[in-house]
């Protein structure tokens, strides 16, 4: 039997970017490059360790967003035109590199690895990737849990608390519509927990949530094994903290392995290296440069001088840097087993989208470190939430306190000079849902949709992305423009249902642009 216990959880998560005014917007490539760098590539190591026999247990959020645009149609399509305009630049890329024989080497890797996943997206996968993480759910070495539905921000909701209670019902429903069954667990969006909010989630059927370090390190009372073992809040759900070590191994810029010089440099692209005339027509209409995802470099060093990329060198690195954090995992079981009444657990929480999209060589990264955990499974062992769980049901109880993952771990970035002006705005729509809920408790037919319509523009709104990115500063414009236009857009459908004078066409259009979350029921906020 192992010594202890690993689990991994990537967190996948994009903002609600399908547009039907045209299917140019540059924010859709984020989905785009999302299933060709990330989650296509996460899906095929999982695949290929099945076939192999190899043991593996990993927990995966799909932000219920994500979910929707992933079994979306239209995005579907336009998905497919993407990599196809890719595979064409690839084919591009070989004749004008026939000259150079190891940059006519990595030409062909790209058009290969473009060619694969196509392949993977329209026959393995039948043009929507649920259909591989539902696989993988089913033969139980994936565990799904949802999050907020669109990602809002807990703490910063108002203090009815009314908007969390959407925002964990919608998700709930909507996990269950796409995947077949009601979730166990949750990611709280930015690992945002707010005292009592985890009686919400036990409301809603979820045992248990992730939550950074000092949400539970500064619990009252503190935790007699910190954060290497869950806690029950006070409500019985219980909460996982993030391990900080294996966190500042992979995510560190200045310590983490991602910075290595052998890896794939991510900001030297084709896109931007190469003559405007030449790849124009795989950019953006407009004219605007933008990653196309066949990258030359290595990293090499801070200098604007990088060497090629070799990718034989790249994944001996990934395989060193796998057995490296192995074996620190394994050392840290090892003294915590000797202080503790029950086997240590270590969780490891990462954006997903570091793996394969900003970080090449990330997939390899996590093959090789879940075939050196089997091959060390007397020592250690992948596990997920719920089975730790059921092996040790008795735990701590304590309160968490009011955390995020974000700087400075409380609320600085998503409320701070560039984003404070949302709120009023988000907690007024939320108090004017609650009015019009309460005043129709039962409705049907135009009504009862664009009330329905009404909660969708508001979750959407809410979204936790557009405060980060005001914050960050990329895209600013964007991130405001979505939040004016949800709000916008439900306080007309307010005036409308209030002075009874509903326009369905406005209605019809809106449900058409923005039609996630099948089962929404406006109820939720009476």
């Amino acid at each position: 039997m192992a010594q202890g216990y690993l689990m991994p959880v990537l967190h996948a998560h994009l903002p609600y970017v399908r547009h039907l005014e045209h299917e140019h917007y540059l924010e859709e490539r984020w989905l785009n490059e999302a299933i060709t760098d990330c989650y296509i590539p996460l899906l095929q190591m999982m695949d290929k360790l099945r076939n192999e026999n190899i043991p593996f247990k990993l927990t995966m959020s799909l932000t219920p967003t994500l979910l929707s645009m992933l079994n979306d149609s239209l995005l579907c399509r336009r998905y497919l035109k993407h990599i196809n305009l890719l595979i064409e630049l690839a084919e591009r890329e070989k004749k004008r590199t026939k000259n150079n024989p190891e940059l006519n080497a990595l030409a062909e890797m790209y058009r290969n690895l473009f060619c694969q996943t196509k392949k993977a997206f329209e026959e393995t996968y039948h043009k929507n990737i649920i259909n591989g993480f539902r696989d993988h759910m089913e033969s139980g070495n994936l565990e799904i849990v949802t999050s907020g539905a669109t990602h809002g921000y807990f703490p910063l909701m108002e203090s009815t608390r009314k908007s969390v209670k959407a925002q964990v019902m919608t998700a709930c429903k909507t996990h269950e519509h796409f995947l077949g069954r009601k979730p166990k667990g949750i990611w709280l969006p930015e690992c945002g927990y707010y005292p009592g909010d985890d009686e919400i989630l036990k409301e809603n059927g979820i045992k248990y949530f992730f939550t950074d370090t000092h949400g539970v390190f500064h619990a009252s009372p503190r935790p007699k094994y910190a954060v290497f073992a869950p806690v029950y809040c006070p409500s019985g759900t219980a909460a996982f903290a993030r391990d900080p070590e294996s966190s500042k191994q992979v995510w560190s810029m200045s310590e983490g392995y991602p910075g290595d010089r052998d890896y794939r440099e991510y900001y030297r692209d084709v896109g931007f290296d190469l003559d405007f005339g030449y790849v124009w027509p795989f950019i953006h209409p407009e004219g605007i440069r933008v990653n196309t995802g066949i990258k030359y470099f290595r990293i090499t060093g801070p200098t604007s001088d990088k060497e090629l990329y070799d990718p034989a060198r790249a994944s001996f690195k990934a395989a060193l840097h796998a057995e490296n954090f192995v074996e620190n995992r394994i050392k840290q079981i090892n003294y915590l087993a000797e202080l503790m009444d029950r086997k240590p657990l270590i969780v490891s929480p990462y954006d997903a989208e570091l793996f394969g999209h900003w970080w090449f060589e990330g997939p390899q990264f996590l093959e090789q470190v879940i075939r050196k955990a089997a091959a060390r499974s007397q020592e250690l062992q992948l596990i997920t939430a719920n089975e730790y769980l059921q092996i040790y049901p008795v735990n701590q109880i304590t309160q968490p306190c009011m955390s995020s993952w974000g700087n400075n771990g409380y609320n600085d970035v998503w409320l701070e000079g560039t984003n404070d002006w949302i709120y009023p705005h988000l907690h007024k729509a939320a108090e004017r849902m609650t009015e019009l809920a309460n005043k129709f408790p039962r409705s049907d037919g135009i009504r009862k949709r664009a009330l329905d319509q009404a909660v969708r523009e508001l979750l959407l709104a809410q979204s936790s992305d557009w405060a980060f990115i005001m914050k960050t500063g990329s895209m600013v414009e964007y991130a405001v423009h979505r939040t004016k236009i949800h709000l916008e857009q439900f306080n007309h459908l307010y005036r409308q249902i209030k002075e009874n004078k509903i326009d369905e066409d406005y209605t019809a259009q809106l449900e058409q642009a923005n039609n996630l979350f099948p089962n929404i029921d406006y109820a939720v906020y009476q």
